[in-house]
């Protein structure tokens, strides 16, 4: 008598392994990108709070002033890049002292407030003579991605005499942009 052997082999066979690893790749080739970019995203929202920030302590230092205050830009523009840097500590008369105003923790994006209109004053809480006006524009500039090419926000209020466009602090020329953050840069990080 015979024996019947029967090959009851149970897997997968090579070529079914290698179709499964080129659809995960296919998947993660889309996915990976898609991803990084929403992570770019999200570290706006870093300049966005920000600015709103800084326009609440400008607003609380006019109340009591009557002007808003110049701002240096914090950290300095020649170190912004993908990395975070942290706040530099605010000096006498740079504004952000003045102000009251310091984020918590390290930022992405250097921060500057520009200010302009018919305010004429002399030195006030160490602000600068000239230093100071009943316009003012908040910038954000920042380079997530590492590529160049900067990513920058601004937020103008007040402008009533006017901070010309291209100032520091990225003042957009748009009068209809006044209380409203603009992304300056649209898709780019």
């Amino acid at each position: 008598m015979t024996k019947l052997i029967r090959n009851n082999q149970k897997g997968f066979t090579l070529i079914e392994l290698m179709i499964v690893v080129a659809i995960i790749g296919i998947l993660a080739a889309i996915a990976i990108p898609n991803f990084l970019q929403y992570q770019l995203k999200a570290k706006t929202a870093e300049a966005k709070t920000n600015i709103g920030s800084i326009k609440t302590s400008q607003e609380a230092f006019k109340a009591e002033y009557d002007f808003y205050a110049t701002c240096t830009a914090n950290p300095a523009v020649a170190t912004i890049g993908p990395a975070k840097q942290a706040w530099g500590v605010p000096a006498a008369g740079n504004g952000w002292a003045e102000i009251g105003y310091s984020p918590s923790g390290s930022v992405y994006y250097s921060y500057e407030v520009s200010t302009g209109g018919t305010v004429s004053t002399a030195a006030i809480r160490g602000i600068a003579a000239g230093s100071c006006g009943n316009a003012m524009s908040i910038g954000a500039v920042a380079d997530l991605d590492g590529d160049g090419t900067n990513g920058e926000f601004g937020l103008r209020v007040d402008n009533a005499g006017g901070v010309a466009a291209g100032a520091p602090g990225i003042v957009s020329a748009n009068p209809a942009a006044n209380n409203s953050l603009e992304d300056m840069v649209p898709g780019s990080f």
